[in-house]
């Protein structure tokens, strides 16, 4: 199917590339056309530099050339008919003429080059991309899920928004969170973050001493005295997050959320936020002791969808200013399908913004099937609920 896409791309690309030529070819005959019969004292010579101007922003060096060659060609050709070559004023258009088609075919090599940078920046991004935020399966034990990643920027597909899935012994956990900044330092606190979560979330006995172990991680990380001293504003680094773990044999989910805005549960038509009276800070501020941790715990039934997003979501703006209304626009959406759900979410969401968005947005969606018998974990033994002491800097999972 990929492949299909992509010829099919590719021949449109082509068609309109031969057509953008054969319209420059029909403007120097025209040009040529009119110069030709125009009065001795109208010259239109200078419009032909167009040509092999405007085939540069589209077509490749050979092409230009091509075009240019032509232009300056026609520029001869109308300075024989009207007077003679050698004409100080013909011989300077078409000096000037063939002086312009050169710069242009070398912008086109310019562009092309640039390009081709783009494109192996673009293909290095997805791949970055496809490391630190795996796919999350649509299957995971008695769970469907579906995800979706939408970068602000068009050329920036990794950014500071993370969601990661694990499965344990007993269910599944699941994290969605947003990295305070943006750049490669939010690439990189992203990766810490899902790094520490993955390589613990399965051995974790208690959802507290989870957020505990990874607040610090967080902070070992931010406040390592070897690392390179930073600015100010990019030293006050932090995570907001949701933690979920959801059981198997239990229709609930617990939850702990720091500093993140709470997940929404669809369960027959109705939105419910699941917010918790005393939510943590977020992760990388403070020291968090697992005792201290209120963990929310919610019905969430088979046929429940549970929504998790960022903040990206819900603080999209129209073009009055106003905020995406996430929870109304959900109402009455059909909370068996998930992919569904996430596809004509980012629809709905995209059309709210104007196609383009003024933050990262990542959105997870966790529906329980009834008709799904829960998978076999992979976790292994389980440590004590007290978490082990972090590692001093923990990177990207490998």
């Amino acid at each position: 199917m990929e492949v299909a896409r992509r010829l099919a791309r590719w021949g449109r690309s082509w068609r309109l590339g031969n057509l953008l030529v054969a319209a420059m070819l029909v403007l120097i005959l025209v040009v040529t056309g009119v110069d030709v019969m125009a009065p001795p004292d109208v010259h239109l010579g200078p419009f032909l530099v167009a040509a092999p101007a405007i085939t540069a922003s589209f077509a490749g060096v050979r092409t230009t050339a091509i075009v240019g060659g032509v232009a300056v060609a026609a520029q001869v050709v109308v300075a024989a008919m009207r007077t003679t070559p050698l004409d100080l004023n013909h011989s300077a258009q078409i000096a000037t003429l063939a002086l312009m088609s050169v710069l242009a075919t070398f912008f086109a090599h310019l562009r092309l080059k640039h390009q081709r940078q783009v494109t192996r920046l673009r293909s290095v991004a997805e791949t970055a991309q496809r490391v630190l935020l795996r796919p999350i399966p649509r299957r995971i034990g008695p769970l469907r899920t579906a995800s979706v990643y939408l970068a602000a920027e068009a050329e920036a597909q990794i950014g500071g928004d993370l969601y990661a899935a694990v499965r344990t012994d007993t269910g599944t956990r699941l994290i969605v969170g947003d990295v305070r900044g943006k750049g490669l330092e939010a690439v990189n606190e992203a990766a810490l973050t899902l790094g520490a979560f993955r390589a613990v979330a399965h051995r974790q006995a208690e959802l507290p001493a989870l957020v505990a172990w990874l607040e610090q991680a967080i902070s070992s990380e931010l406040t390592d005295p070897g690392a390179e001293i930073r600015p100010a504003e990019e030293a006050e680094s932090f995570v907001t997050a949701v933690v979920a773990d959801i059981p198997d044999d239990e229709p609930v989910v617990r939850l702990v959320t720091c500093g993140h805005p709470p997940p929404l549960r669809l369960s027959d038509g109705r939105v419910t936020p699941l917010e918790i009276p005393v939510p943590a800070p977020p992760l990388g501020l403070t020291q968090l002791a697992d005792g201290g941790l209120t963990v929310g715990t919610f019905p969430f039934a088979p046929g429940d969808t549970l929504l998790l997003y960022t903040d990206g979501v819900v603080e999209a703006r129209d073009g009055t200013g106003a905020f995406y209304p996430l929870a109304r626009r959900l109402a009455g959406q059909p909370a068996d399908d998930p992919t569904a759900l996430v596809e004509s979410l980012c629809t709905d969401l995209l059309d709210h913004a104007g196609g383009c968005l003024g933050d990262d947005a990542a959105v997870l969606a966790i529906s329980r099937a009834p008709d799904l018998v829960p998978a076999t974990g992979r976790a292994g033994p389980r440590p004590p609920s007290a978490p082990p002491a972090p590692p001093q800097q923990a990177g990207p999972p490998g």
